[in-house]
């Protein structure tokens, strides 16, 4: 077997393209006895039909309905007798002309002028607007029918005619089946590749966004079932051709044939109905779209600075511009529903109720925190970049969303809060304590003994604030003494640092609190952090020269 590979593997594919078109084959001769079983049930019976309608049916053709009672004898036995009338001629091998023939209020079938059966004008379906001639003639033409099929049932030649056209076209079958399964083979492998390898250079971020394997199998699949549907189209063709052959089976054929233009017909008159409500729906569409567009353009505007309002400014441009879009496109799906194709339906409509109720149920919190999100947003009351505390997070605010406010705090950490939880705590913004100034606030708090001279203490901590890298010289920082409790004065010290990095206010905070212990001791002044019971003997502040006490490791000078 390995001397022949090519070989091997071109045997190994007509093989299992042999394989599967039997499979076919096997699965359209299961369809075919399906189909051929319940095509007489295809046709549906007429809307006016009554319980004792009695249709005269003759070779699996239904040549008249009697609806009413003549001469005593009901349509079921007026059927009856007809029936055995015209199959006593059929029998004998006779070809009558049939004629209609007027008497008084009602009209005579015939055949070779005998009379086969009366057309009485209780038996005319009014309700289509039949008249009592039309079903005469609409009775003789299929009577007519009958016996020319019955006729062409007994010559041989003709069924043979009829074999030999339906091995034909078997064969033809066969022959598209084999190519259809060679053709999807061949594009399903090409549908693979294509959408794996598109799948695989389509990325975002650097990293690929789509599964290559899993699209490429759908890819194929999707070539798979347009195959099966061409095949079943195809054998739905040859099964009404092959049907169409033959007297006996020509009724199932009609049947099929006109079940399928019924459906076709169906299926053309909805596209064609609902061609002018989608054009409505198109309009719709693009004038939202015209509007959304021309909205983003005014509003950009106003978001850099080059417009201004007095009512909108660049903080709120963005939130205003989303918003506004929402209630645009909302509108625009208002407006297009009703043109929409089966929105008039009782499952669209309990569909859409459904919806609403889910959503009517689940979006109470939703409304109030996107209701919070507006009120935070349009009152101003934070800005992204600021460093605020709310209850007990602290941080820089990173984003304002609609429905939560996210917060990077100093030490890496990323909070998240609902906007109802903002709006229901209460908000330090540490941005906007200096009068506006840029940057963010530090401060800190000591407690010094009243022996030492606050002028002094004032000095000291202003050296310390001056000594921190990125606390700004102006607005200068300054001391506020808070308190003059028993044994110690409170004093804070507020500075502000610059606003490039709001996200490091515990880094500035660290580097603040180290600069004011080293300014004390190097001055000799000791804090009474936290509490002070009794003057020691000596102060206890650190000497300069045990600073870097091991395992502290001094800067590089």
């Amino acid at each position: 077997m390995s001397c022949a590979p090519r070989d091997d593997a071109l045997d190994c594919r007509a093989a299992c393209a042999c394989g599967l078109a039997m499979r076919w084959f096997a699965f359209l001769g299961l369809l075919s006895i399906l189909l051929a079983a319940s095509a007489p049930f295809v046709r549906a019976e007429s809307p006016s039909a009554a319980a004792d309608d009695a249709p005269l049916v003759v070779h699996k053709r239904e040549i008249f309905v009697f609806r009413t009672t003549l001469s005593g004898y009901t349509p079921e036995e007026r059927a009856q007798t007809a029936q055995r009338r015209l199959q006593r001629i059929l029998d004998k091998g006779l070809h009558p002309t049939v004629s209609v023939v007027p008497v008084g209020d009602t009209r005579s079938v015939e055949l070779g002028g005998q009379g086969l059966f009366f057309i009485a004008p209780g038996d005319v379906d009014t309700a289509s607007g039949e008249t009592l001639d039309v079903a005469a003639a609409h009775a003789a033409e299929k009577l007519t029918q009958v016996l020319a099929e019955t006729a062409e049932a007994r010559d041989p030649t003709a069924i043979a005619h009829a074999a030999v056209a339906v091995l034909i076209g078997t064969v033809l079958l066969i022959a598209l089946i084999w190519g259809l399964v060679r053709a999807t083979r061949w594009l399903g492998e090409r549908a693979y590749a294509v959408t794996h390898d598109t799948c695989e250079h389509f990325k975002i971020g650097g990293f690929t966004a789509l599964n290559p394997h899993g699209m490429g199998r759908v890819a194929r699949n999707a070539v798979r079932l347009a195959a099966w549907a061409i095949g079943l189209f195809l054998f739905y063709v040859w099964l009404t051709f092959a049907l169409r052959r033959f007297p006996y089976t020509r009724p199932w054929a009609e049947a099929l044939l006109d079940f399928f233009l019924n459906v076709v017909g169906t299926i053309a008159n909805a596209v064609a109905g609902a061609i002018p409500g989608l054009v409505f729906v198109v309009v719709i569409v693009v004038i939202t779209r015209a509007a959304v567009h021309w909205l983003k353009i005014f509003l950009l505007r106003v978001e850099s600075g080059r417009v201004q309002i007095g009512w909108l400014d660049a903080d709120t441009a963005a939130p205003t511009r989303r918003i506004l879009t929402a209630l645009l496109w909302l509108f625009a799906l208002a407006m297009a529903y009703p043109y929409l194709p089966g929105s008039g339906s009782e499952a669209f409509k309990g569909l859409s109720v459904l919806v609403g109720v889910m959503i009517s149920i689940g979006a109470s919190g939703i409304v109030g925190q996107a209701a919070g999100g507006l009120m935070i947003t349009y009152t101003h009351t934070l800005r992204l970049g600021e460093y605020v505390r709310i209850g007990d997070t602290e941080g820089t605010v990173t984003d304002l969303g609609i429905f939560a406010t996210r917060i990077r705090t100093g030490l890496g950490e990323e909070v998240t809060l609902p906007n109802a939880y903002v709006v229901a705590n209460t908000i330090k913004n540490y941005s906007r304590i200096l009068n506006g100034a840029p940057g963010f606030v530090l401060f800190s708090q000591v407690t010094i003994g009243y022996s030492t001279p606050w002028r002094q203490v004032h000095a000291m901590l202003i050296q310390a604030a001056q000594r921190t890298p990125g606390v700004l010289a102006e607005p200068k920082p300054f001391v506020v003494q808070t308190a003059l409790s028993d044994f110690y004065v409170e004093y804070r010290l507020v500075c502000c640092a610059g606003p490039e990095a709001p996200q490091q206010r515990a880094l500035a905070m660290d580097a603040l609190h180290a600069n004011i212990q080293d300014v004390f001791n190097e001055h000799g002044v000791q804090i009474m952090s936290p509490h002070y019971m009794m003057d020691p003997a000596q102060p206890q502040i650190v000497p300069k020269d045990k600073w870097y006490a091991p395992p502290a490791q001094p800067p590089d000078r």
